[in-house]
């Protein structure tokens, strides 16, 4: 069982409109109830705060011996190949006894878009009449 300050970070881009940001808390509030055995973080990469490294610093404050990052992108891209390891690697480096896992992103999981495939079937015959 992990530790109560391991630590899942819900990783988002961010954007200037702060609206942007509430489904990604309302996911993190659903998980803090779902998985009460885990810390349960939201960081941002650009405009919104916190920022990943905050995040990281804070769960390694925390006494945290796992951190888990869970990439809320639909794909790969430059951020995600570039910019996300370098971020990992400099907390790592501060951080050595620190465990970092790197999760895949949305698009990549066969949950996520066979719960999509659900939930387009049904608003499809839904706005359809049946």
């Amino acid at each position: 069982m992990p530790a109560p300050c391991d630590t899942l970070i819900l990783f988002a881009h961010g954007a200037r409109d702060p609206e942007w940001r509430v489904p990604v808390d309302a996911l993190a509030a659903l998980l803090r109830a779902a998985m009460p055995d885990a810390r349960i973080d939201v960081a941002f990469l650009e405009f919104m705060t916190p920022g990943l490294p905050q995040v990281l610093e804070a769960a390694a404050a925390a006494g945290a011996g796992r951190v888990a990052i869970a990439p809320l992108f639909w794909a790969e891209g430059g951020h995600l190949k570039r910019e996300l390891p370098e971020l990992i690697e400099a907390a790592q480096a501060r951080h050595p006894a620190l465990r970092i896992e790197r999760w895949p992103v949305l698009g990549a999981s066969a949950e996520v878009l066979g719960a999509l495939t659900d939930v387009y079937r049904i608003r499809w015959r839904e706005a359809a009449g049946g």
